[in-house]
């Protein structure tokens, strides 16, 4: 049984307007520059690592993505194109989202969960009614070999719950944190808010997320690191603490 057999955080999603910008943020806010990650050609994104492994939350790590301007990404409609999907995931395609990300620089915006079993957990949430969308598998090239893994990404690519609800992954035999460097940021703990908590709490403990803490309030999620410039706090809708 792999480590990652069981449903837990795999990692934040933090958006940037483009990935300079997001790895300078990183520097400037971590202390430590992010490692390096790949593209998305079925979304037209690119992004950038960084290990945040904790006791709590083994094998996690931060993302930063950012829209790809070399991209050339396959029409939604592509004859025999199964997974062209119309939009970015993570709402990267939002006028107002990106408008925001450019207007306040790199932010918090969502979290993704890993599953065991991805088609079980997306039933799950269609049984409470939650469309989390269509599960499509995915590959990227690494030069430790071949990542392949499963997501579900709704195609108006919308996050839900305005983010708080993750989306769903399920990896193949190699998970990318394991061969991440430790570089002295951990993730401390994860809170989520939402005016409608007990919804919110009723979908994460379908999918087996129930431990993780749901507040009720405006939508937002609030991610506490330790890193060399002190414990450092990640918030959706604030940004940094």
């Amino acid at each position: 049984m792999t480590a990652w057999a069981t449903p837990a955080l795999d990692h934040l999603v933090v958006l940037a307007d483009t990935l300079a910008q997001g790895a300078a943020w990183c520097e400037q806010t971590l202390g430590v520059a992010p490692g390096p990650g790949g593209q998305h050609p079925l979304f037209g994104t690119h992004n950038r690592l960084l290990c945040t492994a904790s006791a709590e939350f083994p094998l996690s790590y931060l993302e930063i993505i950012a829209i790809d301007p070399g991209a050339v990404r396959a029409h939604p409609e592509s004859a025999g194109d199964q997974n062209a999907v119309q939009k970015r995931w993570f709402d990267m395609d939002d006028p107002a989202l990106r408008e925001r990300v450019r207007a306040q620089g790199p932010q918090l915006i969502h979290w993704v969960a890993r599953v065991p079993d991805i088609d079980s957990a997306v039933g799950r949430l269609a049984t409470l009614d939650i469309d989390r969308g269509d599960v499509r598998a995915a590959t990227r090239m690494t030069p430790r070999g071949l990542l392949e893994w499963k997501i579900a990404v709704r195609p108006d690519g919308q996050r839900l719950f305005d983010g708080a609800l993750p989306t769903l992954i399920e990896w193949g035999a190699v998970h990318p944190a394991a061969s991440m460097p430790q570089v002295g940021v951990s993730l401390q703990g994860l809170r989520l808010a939402h005016p409608r908590a007990a919804a919110l709490r009723q979908a994460c403990a379908a999918v087996g997320l129930g431990a993780v803490p749901v507040d009720a309030g405006p939508a937002a999620l609030h991610a506490t690191l330790r890193t060399p410039r002190g414990v450092v706090s990640l918030s959706s809708d604030e940004g940094v603490r």
